[in-house]
């Protein structure tokens, strides 16, 4: 089977993507440092902020977060020692364990908040503009839903 290599144009589109996304993940990790936080750190507090009474089975919590159970343990693992987290047994199915945000926990993301946004603003959105946005908003809703589409049932 012949391969079907990329063009001048797709390779340039490519190799712009592949050269920027970590240095763009690097630097909105920087700006999160100052307040102790790292990316997957804000993510769980993000999370748990927008659920239901401020909590998650652990289970879909990891599934969220595209983590193993034990990828998600060693993530909590930190945040529960800050206090911005708790793990909690569900009352009524001893198989269910919680991740619950604390008050502590909702403080921390409100506080750093401005913060990122103003990160996000910084890195991605200003200089895209806003038809650059728009664009990014349409490229990655294609990019997730070719994803999304592919994955086994």
């Amino acid at each position: 089977m012949a391969t079907d290599w990329l063009s001048e144009s797709e390779q340039h589109s490519w190799r712009n993507f592949i050269m920027t996304v970590h240095d763009l993940m690097a630097a909105l990790e920087a700006d999160l440092a100052p307040h102790g936080l790292t990316m997957g750190d804000y993510e769980v507090l993000v999370w748990l902020s927008e659920a239901e009474q401020n909590r998650m089975r652990m289970c879909d919590l990891a599934g969220a977060l595209q983590l193993s159970p034990s990828g998600l343990t060693r993530r909590l693992d930190g945040m529960v020692k800050n206090g911005w987290v708790e793990r909690a047994s569900c009352e009524s199915d001893r198989r269910v364990m919680w991740a619950h945000l604390t008050g502590s926990g909702l403080a921390k993301m409100k506080a750093v908040a401005p913060d990122h946004v103003a990160s996000v603003r910084r890195h991605v959105l200003d200089p895209l503009g806003p038809e650059g946005v728009a664009q990014l908003g349409e490229i990655f809703g294609n990019i997730g839903a070719r994803l999304h589409d592919a994955q086994p049932a």
